[in-house]
């Protein structure tokens, strides 16, 4: 797998929410199609694996400071060696 998806958190929706809303768009979008497709599949996979293994608490808390500021936070995510795991840039 070496899809990788960029989700952006806001004030009004933390990662764990930002994830979900993907995740439902994704799925939908799949299922509209009504035809394999790996590159959903694979998006898909990678959002249920994040959502099921990472600790949203502690994301929040790297995230909602520098959101409070005024900054915009981007997550990469990606697989690494068969686990979800993640980037964090912060910009102005």
């Amino acid at each position: 797998m070496t899809v990788r998806i960029e989700l952006t958190p806001t004030l009004d929706h933390c990662i764990e929410t930002t994830a979900k809303l993907e995740f439902a768009k994704y799925s939908n979008e799949y299922l509209r199609k009504g035809v394999e497709d790996k590159d959903l599949e694979e998006r898909i996979e990678l959002l249920r694996m994040f959502l099921e293994t990472m600790d949203f608490r502690k994301l929040r808390s790297e995230s909602e400071k520098h959101l409070l500021d005024g900054k915009t936070v981007r997550f990469s995510i990606y697989v690494d060696e068969g686990r979800p795991a993640y980037n964090m840039k912060v910009e102005l």
